[in-house]
C-alpha cells in the first residue's frame, strides 16, 4: 500500500505539506512508476502559497478523500489556476470535502505544470489526467468504487484539463507502460465548473491558452487545443457552470461547450449563474454562486446507485 507517509519518504517532507493534505485516508497513489512520460521538470519541494495553491511539482500524484458512507461511485477532481499553479485548497479540497459528505469517494489530481520544464509540454497534464483516470479503476476494488461510475469534476484550468480528458479519452498521450494502460480513460460524467473550453479567438486572452500554445499559435494548434472541437458520439454527460461576470473565462466558454454537447448528441446541463465573477469553488452562501452544488446534488443522483441511469 502506497501511503501519504510512503510518498513523502520518497520525495522529501515538504514536498506535500501536512496541513494542505490533511485527508481522512493519509493515502497518496503517485501517477508514474518511474520518470513521467518525457521526463523533465522541476527540481526540489512542491511550493504552497499562503491561500493554499501548490507550484513546482516533480510528482504527479493522486490524494485520496474517503467518505463514511461510500455510495460507491468516484469523482478524480482537479482544480485550476491557468497551468501556472493548482489551487488546492480553495477547489480541490473544498470540493472533496462536498463530495465526501454525499458519499463520493475523491480523487484530488497533482497534476504536472507544462510550464515548469516538462519534456512533453502541453501533452503533459493530460498524460496525466488519463493516467489518474486509469490507476483508479485499476485501484476499484481496494476504495471499493464502482468503475463505470467514475466522474471528473474540474475548476478554470481544471476545467479545461477533465474537459480534454472526457472528449479524448482514447487519445494515445502517452506511450503504453504497464498493464494500467489497457484499462480505459472515459469518465462516466463531467462536471465543468467556470472552465477554459476553447482557446480560439476571440477569448484566447487566457493564461491557458498563453502556457499551453504559445503567444500566437497557428489556428489549427488553437482548434486542437480546444475541448469543444473534440466533442462526439459517445463522451460522457456533461454539467457545466459559470458566472455571467466571469472577467476571466468569458461566459461564451460554456456556452459554446453547450452548444458542442448538443449537436453531438451528448446529454448537457448549463447554469449560468447571474454573478460570482471567477473562482468561486463551491460557492458562497447567499449568493448565486452558492445555488450551484444543490444543481450538482440533483444531477448526480442517477450516480450514486448501483446502477445508474443511462444519460
Amino acid at each position: 500500500m502506497v501511503t501519504r507517509r510512503t510518498v513523502l519518504a520518497a520525495i522529501g517532507i515538504a514536498a506535500y505539506p501536512a496541513k494542505l493534505f490533511a485527508s481522512t485516508a493519509d493515502t497518496i497513489i503517485p501517477l508514474w512508476p518511474a520518470t513521467p512520460p518525457g521526463g523533465g521538470g522541476p527540481a526540489g519541494p512542491v511550493n504552497e502559497s499562503a491561500r493554499g495553491a501548490i507550484s513546482n511539482i516533480g510528482v504527479p500524484s493522486m490524494e485520496v478523500f474517503q467518505p463514511e458512507k461510500p455510495n460507491g461511485a468516484a469523482v478524480l477532481v482537479a482544480a485550476g489556476g491557468g497551468y501556472k499553479r493548482i489551487e488546492m485548497k480553495k477547489e480541490a479540497l473544498s470540493a472533496a470535502r462536498w463530495l465526501t459528505g454525499r458519499g463520493f469517494t475523491v480523487f484530488t489530481l497533482t497534476y504536472r505544470l507544462p510550464g515548469e520544464g516538462w519534456h512533453a509540454g502541453p501533452l503533459a497534464p493530460l498524460q496525466d489526467a488519463q493516467r489518474a483516470l486509469r490507476l483508479i479503476r485499476q485501484n476499484a476494488g481496494r476504495f471499493q468504487v464502482d468503475p463505470e461510475r467514475l466522474g471528473v469534476l474540474g475548476f478554470s484550468a481544471g476545467g479545461h484539463l477533465l474537459g480534454m480528458a472526457s472528449v479524448r479519452s482514447a487519445f494515445p498521450s502517452y506511450e503504453r507502460i504497464d498493464a494500467v494502460d489497457s484499462l480505459s480513460a472515459r469518465p462516466s460524467f463531467s462536471a465543468l465548473i467556470y472552465p477554459i473550453i476553447t482557446l480560439e479567438p476571440p477569448y484566447d486572452h487566457t493564461s491557458t491558452r498563453r502556457i499551453l500554445i504559445g503567444t500566437h499559435p497557428s489556428p489549427e494548434r488553437s482548434a486542437e487545443w480546444s475541448v469543444q472541437t473534440h466533442v462526439r458520439d459517445g463522451c460522457p454527460a456533461m454539467f457545466l457552470v459559470q458566472a455571467q461576470d466571469d472577467p476571466i473565462s468569458d461566459p461564451a466558454n460554456t456556452r459554446i461547450m453547450a452548444d458542442a454537447c448538443k449537436r453531438a448528441g451528448i446529454p448537457v446541463e448549463l447554469h449560468q449563474l447571474a454573478s460570482g465573477g471567477h473562482g468561486f469553488g463551491m460557492g458562497e452562501k447567499d449568493t448565486p454562486t452558492g445555488l450551484w452544488p444543490d444543481y450538482f446534488s440533483a444531477w448526480l443522483a442517477p450516480f450514486t446507485s448501483a446502477a445508474p441511469a443511462r444519460r
